[in-house]
């Protein structure tokens, strides 16, 4: 590093991967600085620069006694041993300053000769001090994975129906006979623990009510008006619980009800295609299922807007991963647990990173968000601007004025139409269509002749 370079980095001032020390004399002290930033991004410590961004320097003694500390510590003082590199730089008058680098840890976590742990925390370094940062640091090593979490449902909370057909189709086997073989296979296939519980894979995967269990891996989505977030307006709003692929399933019946319907040169009767190839949300919500930080308690929110469609997953990405790597195709296994059996059959995956890559050949208008502050991954899907010539039917109408009209109209046409019909033309949720036939039926415009089956809709004139 030249002396101009080290100006302008001693410049920007002390942060998450930048340090001023002027001096130091302790090397258990020096040893917990290095394992903050081993355990966090890595960084570089400046010795001889003040905390104001003077540069004091150090003289021939002080280089030679800190160059045999920054040895001791980072061999001795720190576990598991650091290899850092150090430069000296010269700023006149005999003075140097040592630049020294810490990297980021390949075996973290890294604790210091009193077996404390030390992350950084903007300039200054702060304790590992909860059991979620410290499976956290684990995880981000490849030493544990979230979904090998135990939870406290014990094996009868598994949906037999589900697990047996899932034996009988993948492996040819039949359900266990007894509890014991029933544990012995599960705890041999990964879902459960040696103590007798499901592990998390096994209750997202197999558990008979998995939010019952973890009632925050859900997924919550909405359809808002406009282009923001509104904390009263939506057109349509639900929440999805269940195994893995049932979210899976009906968040994306949720966002194709809830996109625009184009001709693109079909007949005019055609019922017309989605904007957006379905190919690119399954891609999309499957990454969003099993690549997601389970050791965040948070939901995976899915919200639909006028000019985009957000999916936004718990969790930045893991290691080295960077959103330019993820769109090349490298991946990096957060969950094997659950990626084995979405493999399977169980979510429609194919593995290989490729998924990021499928969806953006299927529509090049995506972006992606890696938010390390925030801790979470944001899939953003732009939505083209429809010309005024293409033929479009919104799968959603924007409020419940419009909403109504239409089912008064779908009535007027059809007298039998049924609620599940009215939810599909309309492209809204049964629950809003009964809550719109509740309000019209109070306001007196519709009233219902004959039983729910094979009665008939009568429309006030």
């Amino acid at each position: 590093m030249s002396l101009k370079e080290l100006k302008a980095n001693v410049a920007l001032g002390e942060d998450s991967r930048r340090q001023f020390k002027q001096d130091v004399t302790n090397a258990d002290s020096l040893a917990a600085e290095m394992a903050a930033f081993a355990n966090s991004e890595g960084g570089t410590i400046f010795l001889g620069v003040a905390d104001d961004g003077t540069l004091p320097g150090l003289d021939k003694a002080d280089v030679a006694r800190l160059n045999q500390l920054i040895s001791n510590a980072a061999s001795q003082n720190v576990r598991s041993p650091l290899t850092v590199q150090s430069a000296n730089v010269a700023v006149g008058k005999g003075r140097v300053i040592i630049v020294l680098t810490i990297p980021k840890g390949l075996d973290k976590p890294y604790f210091d000769r009193n077996g404390v742990i030390w992350l950084k925390s903007g300039a200054d370094k702060r304790r590992v001090n909860s059991k979620e940062e410290l499976r956290r640091l684990f995880q981000f090593s490849d030493q544990f994975h979230a979904d090998q979490l135990p939870t406290r449902a014990g094996i009868d909370k598994l949906d037999k129906m589900r697990f047996r057909d899932f034996l009988r189709d993948a492996y040819n086997l039949d359900y266990p006979k007894s509890q014991t073989e029933l544990l012995r296979l599960l705890q041999n296939m990964s879902l459960a623990t040696d103590e007798g519980m499901l592990n998390l894979a096994g209750v997202l995967l197999f558990a008979e009510r998995p939010e019952w269990i973890k009632p925050l891996f859900i997924v919550k989505a909405i359809r808002y008006p406009g282009n923001v977030i509104h904390s009263t307006e939506y057109l349509d709003t639900e929440d999805f619980s269940g195994t893995l692929d049932k979210i899976f399933e009906n968040s994306l019946a949720f966002i194709m009800r809830n996109l625009h319907k184009v001709q693109s040169g079909q007949g005019v009767n055609a019922p017309g295609l989605p904007e957006i190839p379905p190919s690119v949300f399954e891609e999309l919500l499957v990454n969003a299922l099993i690549h997601r930080d389970y050791l965040v308690n948070a939901t995976i929110r899915l919200f639909i807007f006028d000019n985009r469609i957000e999916i936004i997953s718990p969790g930045h990405l893991p290691n080295n991963l960077t959103v330019e790597k993820i769109c090349s195709g490298i991946s990096n296994i957060r969950n094997p647990i659950l990626v084995s059996y979405a493999a399977k059959g169980l979510l429609p995956y194919k593995g290989l990173g490729s998924g990021i890559k499928r969806a953006l050949e299927d529509w090049p208008d995506i972006s992606f968000t890696d938010d390390r502050e925030g801790c979470m991954f944001i899939a953003t899907v732009h939505r083209k601007e429809l010309d005024d010539g293409v033929s479009e039917e919104k799968s959603s109408l924007k409020g419940s004025q419009k909403s109504s009209q239409k089912i008064i109209e779908l009535m007027q046409n059809d007298p039998m139409i049924t609620i599940a019909d009215l939810a599909l033309r309309i492209g809204i949720t049964e629950r809003a269509i009964k809550k719109q036939i509740g309000k019209m039926k109070a306001q007196g415009r519709i009233q219902r002749i004959g039983p729910d089956k094979g009665g008939s809709w009568l429309v006030a004139r």
